[in-house]
């Protein structure tokens, strides 16, 4: 059956019918972290927000090429070109290389990915990797005249750019605007011709440990130096690095081509990060780059932004140990799977520790519906609204993601069909032997494949349910033997006991049921 996927287009402001460039593949290019520290809850935000989208593109039959950057160079701790690169300064109060660092939190933060069951991407590419990448895309701007040399460093010029294109439509930020912020923020900064001015390639200072020689010849129409000769014009630019936002668009060029299908990150990269990505692509090719810009909002704590420039944030590992003050117990990363898509992906989640308590409900909730499901016996015919909820299942579920990701109303479905499934249970309705089939097939697609919600044990660290399985048969048989004692005050002892470790037990048609 085929699927039209509305998504929401930052640039145009509107839900639109996703058509990709090429007929049954998808290009598909995602901001990933800049590795000087762990991962915390904003950085699972987007990428379960884009794994999401990539599971669900496969799912309707496209084929995806997923790349998603490993920034380890260039991101300077302010967005204006200022501070120390965030990679050296760590490296240099820990006294070790760059590159340890950077590699260090990499694999970190694919770990964190794994736990959390976030696909890895069809490529991964540093900024370290694509200096020369980086540099060519420098020096055809250059060479179009939307860049200037100043002491040695390169800087887009934002007016003679925007009196030919219009800087700020993904913001929707005028010049003036940026221009008088910038002029707030950046008072005294005199190599640029103008404070707005964003760089391309920063000239390294004698303390900057990552740097790399210019080595490209320079064709600058608003130098006066013409020659292509690059060893008399090589000391032009200095020794150096990329700015922060030449990686994306020179390494999304590489991988997807001059034109692709959707970028996404976080909405806090729309400006400047994103904005800065259209201009260079638009200065270098004459054309824009991206047909589709999505990005995921925010996760605050008390209204607030989580994150590590605000000194506010939770790292995975500490929410999944429950190393926290305002944490009230450890959170598998299911539950914060769980967490995130239980809002629309362009909605602002507020982080509690009742939320995630909520969410680990929510999410026990579907694996003990899958695992209800095999103790249904079938009849031989459904009960007409039993029928009627399963045919319509399936449908309900797509409408609900092709309507820009919308996963609360999926798992809201999911939800009406653990009721159904408990009704099965109890024998209070019907369900025939194909209908079982097929809404067990529908969960396991939905809640495992789409969503990406394991319900079973993880290769090398059993469930739970498994760990505590063989106790629990033991207690339960305790239990059963006083009920046949007619022992109830015991019975129901080891009923309460059990509830309050965190354990349900249920007297079912089929004997006692238990779950977490």
């Amino acid at each position: 059956m085929e699927q039209t996927l509305l998504i929401y287009n930052t640039l145009t402001r509107k839900k639109e019918a996703f058509k990709p460039i090429n007929p049954g593949h998808v290009g598909m290019y995602v901001c990933g972290p800049t590795v000087y520290g762990d991962a915390h809850l904003g950085h699972a935000r987007p990428a379960i927000t884009f794994d999401i989208l990539f599971r669900y593109l496969q799912h309707i039959g496209y084929k995806v090429r997923y790349v998603r950057n490993i920034t380890d160079v260039g991101h300077l701790e302010h967005d204006a070109d200022e501070g120390e690169d965030k990679i050296a300064k760590k490296a240099r109060l820990e006294q070790v290389e760059p590159m340890e660092i950077a590699q260090y939190y990499t694999r970190r933060f694919n770990s964190a990915m794994e736990k959390l069951n976030v696909l890895p991407p069809s490529i991964e590419p540093h900024a370290t990797g694509h200096i020369i990448e980086q540099q060519q895309l420098v020096q055809e701007i250059l060479n179009n005249g939307y860049a200037y040399i100043s002491n040695g460093s390169v800087y887009f010029d934002i007016e003679k750019y925007n009196k030919d294109y219009k800087y700020g439509i993904l913001s929707g930020r005028t010049l003036e605007n940026i221009k008088d912020a910038s002029r707030d923020t950046l008072a005294g900064v005199g190599e640029k011709k103008n404070q707005a001015d964003f760089a391309l390639w920063k000239k390294a200072q004698p303390e900057h440990i990552m740097r790399w020689p210019w080595l490209m010849p320079v064709h600058n129409s608003q130098s006066t130096v013409h020659s292509c000769d690059s060893e008399k014009n090589s000391e032009l630019i200095a020794e150096g690095f990329p700015g922060w936002h030449c990686e994306c668009t020179a390494m999304g060029r590489k991988y997807l081509g001059e034109e692709f299908d959707i970028h996404g990150g976080g909405m806090d990269l729309v400006f400047p990060h994103h904005e800065c990505e259209i201009a260079q692509a638009q200065a270098s090719m004459g054309h824009p780059a991206v047909h589709y810009w999505m990005h995921n909002n925010m996760i605050t704590i008390n209204g607030q932004k989580m994150g590590k420039s605000y000194n506010n944030f939770i790292t995975l590992d500490q929410f999944f140990k429950g190393e926290h003050e305002l944490l009230t117990q450890p959170f598998s990363p299911m539950t914060i799977r769980f967490f995130i898509l239980s809002a629309h992906y362009r909605g602002t989640v507020d982080f509690s520790s009742e939320a995630l308590e909520a969410a680990e409900k929510g999410y026990n909730k579907l694996v003990t519906s899958l695992k209800d499901i095999k103790r249904i016996q079938p009849a031989k015919g459904s009960q007409p609204e039993v029928g009627k909820f399963v045919a319509e299942l399936e449908g309900k579920l797509y409408d609900a993601m092709n309507d820009d990701l919308q996963t609360p109303n999926v798992i809201s479905q999911l939800f009406e069909a653990s009721k159904v499934i408990n009704t099965l249970v109890d024998r209070k309705a019907k369900i025939s032997a194909a209908d079982l089939e097929t809404l067990e097939k529908i969960l396991r697609i939905w809640i495992e494949g789409i969503l990406g919600l394991k319900t079973t044990a993880e290769a090398g660290d059993p469930s739970r349910e498994q760990a505590f399985g063989k106790v629990m048969d033991m207690v339960l048989d305790m239990r059963a033997q006083a009920k046949a004692d007619k022992d109830w005050a015991k019975s129901d002892a080891i009923r309460d006991a059990l509830n309050e470790a965190g354990f349900i037990v249920k007297d079912t048609a089929d004997g006692q049921v238990w779950s977490l």
